[in-house]
This record gives structure tokens, sequence and C-alpha cells, in this order.
């Protein structure tokens, strides 16, 4: 039996354990609501430049004179254009949210989701286009590995953001990196990282970047859930029931 304290699964040979009659238990739909509040977060702050502002305000950068030094403006959220890159449980999360705040929403994954209310663009690169905002939610793993690329930054454009609280594997960092030092983006909020946890100096450098140490679900009440999942799905395989949060096996 293997019970996994978290939702994904990229870490686990789950063929092989299918090979070897092994359970696998995850703790899916738990965590939604802090994943996809912590991605609106990461919007919010890249967007409204919140923490760049703090550390504007901490260093006395607003009570000095001239006008250097009055602070940027920042973008909108309300009513603008979020694409969504994936769209399962935690997808569909951040999709309400997204509807909170009135904006226009579509979505990417390989194939549409039946019951989706949001169009689907089959395409991530003309996602990417049509975007004000980008938020990655998609499962990692070999398949999805730098499915965000150079080409999809250069289609977000100089005045897109891209939020990651997926897995740092997902987007090409370094492609990131150069993207957001030519200003072909116009910032990021990132969750996750390809080597974690150490954090290239050219993102730490950056300040239309925001960066959080893999944090998206790391409340008191998402992590006592998570940690019940876990303690369930061991109880149910030790009593011979199904698991409550069985991982679907290849």
């Amino acid at each position: 039996m293997i019970s996994s304290f978290g939702v994904g699964l990229d870490r686990l040979d789950l063929a092989e354990a299918k090979r070897r009659g092994i359970a696998v238990g995850y703790t899916p739909d738990v965590l939604n609501d802090c994943v996809a509040d912590t991605a609106f977060a990461l919007l919010l702050d890249v967007a409204r430049r919140t923490a760049e502002a703090d550390r504007y305000v901490r260093a006395g950068q607003w009570s000095t004179p001239g006008v250097a030094n009055v602070f940027p403006l920042g973008r909108k959220v309300s009513g603008a254009k979020l694409g969504i890159v994936g769209f399962g449980r935690i997808g569909r999360t951040i999709a309400k949210r997204g509807d909170g705040f009135e904006m226009v929403i579509r979505y990417h994954t390989r194939n549409p989701v039946a019951d989706a209310p949001y169009p689907h663009e089959p395409s991530l690169i003309e996602l990417a286009r049509w975007a004000d905002y980008l938020v990655v939610i998609t499962a990692g793993g070999a398949g999805t590995r730098h499915l965000v690329n150079a080409a999809v930054l250069e289609a977000l454009g100089p005045d897109g953001f891209i939020v990651n609280v997926a897995r740092g594997s997902v987007i090409d960092e370094a492609a990131l990196v150069a993207a957001l030092k030519a200003g072909r983006i116009a910032g990021a909020g990132l969750d996750v990282f390809e080597n974690e946890p150490n954090v290239p100096d050219e993102l730490r450098n950056l300040d239309n970047v925001v960066l959080l140490p893999h944090i998206a679900s790391a409340t008191r009440e998402t992590r006592q859930a998570m940690a019940d999942r876990v303690f369930d799905n061991l109880q149910a395989f030790f009593a011979g029931r199904p698991l409550v949060s069985a991982a679907p096996l290849p």
C-alpha cells in the first residue's frame, strides 16, 4: 500500500505499482480551495504589484521626494481574460474564482471537458495569445514537461502574466527567465520551480515576479484534511475496503 500525502502523482511509478498489485491512495478534492486561493493570490499580487509595493514602502522610497519615486501602475484583474491550462478539480475551482471577478474564461486540455461551462481552446499557443492571465494547473510528469515553452510565452506577450501552481517542470524555466528579463511577458507568479528548493538568482532579482516556497495547499485546515485522507486510505486498505481516494492506475 502507498498512501501519498498530496494530489500530484508524477513522482510515483503507477505502472509498476499496478504490476505489483500495490494499492495507491492520494488526497484529491480536499486541497482544491486552498490551491485555487493561492493561484488567485499570486495573480492579484503580480498584477497589482502588492509585494513589490510592500518592498517600496519598507525601503523608504514612498517618502523620498522626486518624480522618479512614484510607484508604477498595476493592471486590472476584474473583467480581464483568464486562460486556464488544465481543467481538473482545481482548474474548475480556479475558474469559479475567476467568475467572482467577472473574468472571461477559456481553458486548454488535450480534449474538451464534457460538462465545462467555458470554451475549450485546443491550442495552448492560441489560449496564451488570447489571455491576459494564464494560470497553469495541469498535471506534472514527462507528458507535460516544458508544455509552456518559449513559443507559448511569446504568444502571451508583453502585457500577459503567467501563474504556476502546478509543477515547476511544466514551464521551461530558462525560457521564462529570458522572457521576463526581456519584457516579452509582463510578469509571473510562481509557487513551484524546476529544481526546488533552488530558485534561480535571475528570478529572485526580478521585481515583476512573485515567488512562493511551494505552499499552495499549506493552510492548517487543508493540511489536516490531507493527513486525515492519508489515514482514511490506510484504514480502508487494512480493513479490506476500497480506498477513499484511489489513484487512477494506468
